[in-house]
């Protein structure tokens, strides 16, 4: 019973943040490294960002439901899982949603009118 709630939850998580589109999502270009579970880290770009997930640069096929990392510049590897993939970009949510303290320093730092906007 108790696994069957977690998946419930789970799905519920799922469908709001990537149906429901629940946590607006805001258009940025964050240069960042995506891996795979299973695979090697890879040169992206994070075209948009929301609390619940991203979209970014994806040039070779990454199949739904796999298990994939995201590091953005000063910042720890964020976990997440493939939800689509189509004409080298790919949608991901996260595991856990990010924290709108971090989520607001990510925008603050990366939006192209932001004065703070760097690599390091």
């Amino acid at each position: 019973m108790g696994e069957n709630l977690l998946i419930h939850q789970r799905d519920s998580y799922f469908t709001a943040a990537q149906e429901d589109r629940s946590a607006p999502r805001v258009r940025i270009s964050i240069p960042a490294t995506l891996r795979m579970s299973g695979g090697r880290g890879f040169q992206t770009v994070v075209h948009d960002l929301s609390l619940s997930g991203f979209c970014a640069a994806a040039v070779n096929r990454v199949h739904p439901g796999s298990v994939c990392w995201l590091t953005l510049p000063g910042m720890e590897s964020l976990q997440g899982e493939v939800i689509w993939w189509d004409n080298s970009l790919t949608g991901c949510a996260f595991d856990k949603l990010l924290s709108p303290i971090v989520y607001d320093n990510i925008l603050t730092r990366w939006r192209a009118d932001s004065p703070y906007r760097s690599l390091s």
